[in-house]
């Protein structure tokens, strides 16, 4: 018999126990209530997540909203990840989504050189969100 493939909640539960979190540490960081959190990796039938708070999740978790549906919704390769980006990603410990979202910037058919280059494309993408 086939093994039946993980719902969306399941792979929400999946992902958060890899990084140790509780409910609540995950509810706290994508800012959904920690009950959300629950009915989703539950399983309940009426909750369904919109578009922006499984985007919130998969992001607190460092993965792609893909990740949780379990298909692939872009078909574009990864961008080349330089080794200077790789080098400050792992220094910053970056989720996969960051480094992906870095690894696309290209400003005038030029992309960031250095380790010091990647830090302050990151940082001020960083501020332009939080403000």
């Amino acid at each position: 018999m086939a093994e039946k493939p993980l719902q969306v909640g399941q792979r929400i539960k999946q992902h958060r126990e890899e990084l140790g979190w509780s409910l609540s540490k995950l509810a706290e960081e994508a800012k959904v209530s920690k009950g959300y959190v629950w009915s989703l990796e539950k399983g309940q039938t009426d909750a369904r997540p919109s578009g922006r708070t499984l985007y919130r999740i998969a992001e607190a978790l460092g993965v792609t909203m893909s990740d949780l549906l379990g298909r692939q919704l872009l078909i574009e390769p990864a961008p080349d990840r330089s080794p200077e980006l790789m080098a400050f990603a792992k220094r910053e410990k970056l989720p996969n989504t960051d480094i992906e979202m870095l690894a696309s910037i290209n400003f005038r058919g030029k992309r960031p050189a250095t380790e010091k280059d990647w830090e302050f494309i990151y940082r001020a993408i960083r501020a332009s969100i939080e403000t």
